[in-house]
């Protein structure tokens, strides 16, 4: 029988990953992105993360803005504030500045990286193609909302009162701060970058 092919090796990898993604965008934000280490860990810690719902903070804390999350009072409701949103304009405009197609070229040669770092954490018989597709899935059907969402306070935190958006997984609720505008330039670059990657065709948001 053959020799199996050698596993892929991980560590040491960035500089090689960083060389293929420095042309992906040339936002200065996108290479201060880049000088994380282990970055093709972090990507599949990412996608995992979100494909189930979580937070992706701990692997995308390079991604985390400025500023704290408030609120303000508007016709007697608790909303989050605009500056809350332009928190995120940042984070949109990298996000929406990336080049689709080539991210598509990269991605393919990235795959047996992507693949081994991926295994280290999916579920056994999940593939990579799979979870960036749940992934991407859950954040594309995020419905966008016409008005501000109503908060309320629940100790130190602040909650949705509508229950459709309260029950929705940490991943989402992150696209949900970022304010309607922000989510339709990310839902739509999400959209466009899972046509360049060749997945499943996601479900839109849906309009409330």
């Amino acid at each position: 029988a053959p020799p199996a092919p050698p596993a892929v090796q991980l560590s040491g990898t960035d500089p090689r990953v960083r060389d293929l993604l420095k042309g992906l965008s040339s936002d200065a934000d996108f290479a201060r992105w880049l000088d994380s280490e282990d970055l093709a860990r972090r990507f599949a810690a990412s996608v995992n993360l979100i494909a189930e719902g979580q937070s992706p903070r701990m692997p995308l804390s390079f991604m985390a803005p400025a500023g704290a999350f408030r609120v303000t009072k508007r016709q007697g409701r608790t909303v989050g504030s605009a500056e809350s949103h332009t928190r995120y304009d940042g984070v949109t405009r990298v996000i929406v500045s990336l080049d689709a197609k080539a991210v598509g070229q990269v991605y393919q040669e990235l795959k047996p990286l992507l693949d081994a770092a991926h295994a280290e954490l999916a579920p056994p018989g999940r593939s990579l193609e799979a979870t960036l597709s749940q992934a991407i899935g859950r954040l594309t059907r995020v419905p966008i909302p016409k008005t501000s969402p109503e908060l309320t306070a629940k100790g130190a935190l602040y909650v949705y009162v509508d229950p459709e958006l309260e029950a929705l997984g940490a991943a989402e609720k992150h696209l949900l701060r970022m304010g309607p505008v922000n989510m339709r330039k990310v839902q739509a670059k999400l959209t466009e970058l899972s046509a360049a990657l060749g997945l499943p065709s996601q479900g839109q948001a849906r309009q409330p």
